[in-house]
C-alpha cells in the first residue's frame, strides 16, 4: 500500500508466529527494473534497524522472501480485490454504518435495541463509524476484528471487521485459560472432590491459577524452561503436563508471579484426575451446550488431551455468553453453570501484579505487564470513565482477545482482534474504547 506521499509500503502479520517481523511497517525499495526488493523498517526510514531482502517473481506473479521468524522462504501472492478488501475495516466504497440491533439467530440471545436496552444508540453508531472508517495503513493500526456488547442481558451490538463475520471462529488465545476456572466451579458445583486447594505435586490449583506456582515457567523470558513456545517445540517429552512437573522450582510457591501458560494447562490434568473425563467432553458437557455454543474448536496436546493454556476457536457471539452467564450469577437462561459462590470468589482479587511480586526492576516491568491483580484465571481492573471508577474482570488473549464483564453497570463487552504481539495496541481496547466510548452510552 502506499502512504499519502505515495511511498510504498508493507505490513507483514503471521498470527501463528505471533510475527510482525520486528517492526509495524516496512518502506519497499527496489533499483528500477530490477527484481531485487528490500524492506526497511525502523523509525528513521534512512538508517533501518531492520532489513528483509526479497526477489519479485514474474510467472506467476510473486514475491519470494526469506522470513526469519518462520525459518523458512514464503512467496506471498498477489491478493485479488475481494481478498484485498479484508485488509479494511469495512470495504471501501462501503456506505456509512447506521446502528442496527443484532439479529435473534436461536442461539440463545435475546436481543434489542440499544436504546430498548438503555443505551444511546447515537454513540454506539459513532464508535462502530471510527472503527469502520479507520486507515489500516497507519504505523500502528487498531486491527479490531469484532465488537460485542450485552446490556441488561440482552445482545445490543454486534460488529465485524476485517472479513470477520458472526460465523467465523476467532482464536481467543489466552482468554481461554479463563475456561480453567470455570471448569473447576462447574466439577465443584457437581460434587467433585477438586477446588483450589487441591495439591499438584508441590503446588495448589489456586497457585496454578494466578501463576505463582514458583515452577521455572515464565512466558516472557525465552530462557525459562518453561516458557510455552519452549515447551510446544520441544520434542522429548509428548506430554506436557509431565513436562511441567517436572521443571524446577525456582520460588517457593505463592511467592513469585510469572506468567505462564504451563500452569494454566496443568489444571487440565486436575480437572481429568477429579472427574475422570477428558478435557473437550469436560467443556463440551459443562460450557459448551449448557452455552448453546455453536461448532466450536479446541487446541489439543500432542498425547492428544486438550490443552487448557489458551486456544480455543470460538463465535465471538458464543464467547460473550460466558461472561454474561457470570454476570447473572453463574446462570444461563435458567440453567446454572457454576454457583454464584464460585463467581464471587473466582473473580474477587487473589494476587497483586506489580514489580514486588514479579522481582522486575519498575523499568522493565511495563514492557509485560500492567500493575493490578489477578484473580483465579481472572485478570482484575478498574475502569474510569467521567467521574467515576467501576470494578471489572477479563479474561484476554494476545492480539486484543477480551471479555470484559462490569457488574455495577451490567455489561459484557467482547472484543477480538489481530494486534499479536502489541499489547500497547490492544491494551487500548479497555482502558480508551470501553470507558470512553461504551459506558458513556449507557444512560442512567
Amino acid at each position: 500500500f502506499r502512504d499519502s506521499s505515495g511511498a510504498l509500503l508493507a505490513a507483514f502479520r503471521n498470527p501463528d508466529q505471533n510475527s510482525i517481523g520486528g517492526t509495524t511497517q516496512f518502506r519497499v525499495t527496489r533499483e528500477g527494473e530490477s527484481d531485487a526488493v528490500e524492506l526497511r523498517g525502523g523509525r528513521d526510514p534512512a538508517q533501518p534497524e531492520i532489513r528483509h531482502s526479497a526477489t519479485l517473481l514474474r510467472s506467476p506473479d510473486r514475491l519470494r522472501i526469506l522470513w526469519p521468524d518462520a525459518k523458512r522462504t514464503l512467496e506471498l501472492a498477489r491478493a485479488t480485490p475481494a481478498q484485498a478488501a479484508a485488509f479494511f475495516p469495512r470495504p471501501p466504497g462501503a456506505p456509512p454504518y447506521v446502528y442496527e440491533k443484532p439479529p435473534a439467530t436461536g442461539d440463545g440471545w435475546e436481543t434489542a435495541r440499544a436504546r430498548d436496552a438503555g443505551m444511546d444508540e447515537t454513540v454506539l453508531e459513532r464508535l462502530v463509524r471510527r472503527l469502520a472508517d479507520a486507515d489500516p495503513s497507519v504505523r500502528r493500526p487498531a486491527l479490531i476484528h469484532s465488537l460485542l456488547v450485552a446490556h441488561r442481558g440482552k445482545l445490543v451490538l454486534e460488529e465485524y471487521f476485517f472479513g470477520f463475520d458472526r460465523e467465523r471462529r476467532h482464536d481467543i488465545r489466552s482468554a481461554g485459560k479463563t475456561f480453567g476456572s470455570v471448569l473447576l466451579g462447574a466439577a465443584m458445583m457437581r460434587g467433585k472432590r477438586v477446588g483450589p486447594e487441591t495439591p499438584e505435586a508441590t503446588v495448589t490449583v489456586a497457585h496454578l491459577m494466578t501463576h505463582t506456582s514458583g515452577l521455572a515457567c515464565d512466558d516472557n523470558d525465552e530462557a525459562s524452561p518453561g516458557n510455552e513456545m519452549t515447551m510446544q517445540t520441544q520434542k522429548g517429552e509428548p506430554d506436557w503436563w509431565k513436562y511441567t512437573l517436572d521443571l524446577p522450582m525456582a520460588h517457593d510457591p505463592g511467592s513469585h508471579y510469572a506468567y505462564c501458560s504451563a500452569n494454566s494447562n496443568l489444571v487440565g490434568a486436575v480437572l481429568k484426575r477429579a472427574t475422570g473425563t477428558t478435557l473437550p467432553e469436560l467443556f463440551d458437557r459443562s460450557i459448551a451446550r449448557p452455552l448453546q455454543f455453536e461448532r466450536y474448536y479446541w487446541n489439543l496436546m500432542p498425547t492428544g488431551d486438550g490443552y487448557l493454556g489458551g486456544g480455543a476457536f470460538l463465535r465471538p457471539r458464543d464467547f460473550v455468553k460466558v461472561g454474561q452467564a457470570y454476570l447473572d450469577g453463574g446462570v444461563w437462561r435458567g440453567r446454572r453453570i457454576v454457583d454464584s459462590s464460585w463467581v464471587s470468589r473466582s473473580t474477587a482479587p487473589s494476587v497483586k501484579v506489580s514489580p514486588e511480586t514479579t522481582g522486575l526492576d519498575k523499568d522493565r516491568f511495563p514492557e509485560f505487564y500492567g500493575e493490578g491483580e489477578d484473580a483465579y484465571a481472572w485478570h482484575l481492573n478498574r475502569l474510569r470513565s467521567g467521574d467515576r471508577t467501576y470494578r471489572e474482570y477479563e479474561a484476554t488473549g494476545n492480539g486484543g482477545q477480551l471479555l470484559m464483564v462490569i457488574p455495577e453497570l451490567d455489561l459484557v463487552v467482547v472484543f477480538t482482534g489481530g494486534n499479536y504481539g502489541q499489547g500497547g495496541i490492544w491494551g487500548r481496547f479497555r482502558d480508551q474504547i470501553v470507558p470512553q466510548e461504551i459506558i458513556p452510552a449507557i444512560r442512567r
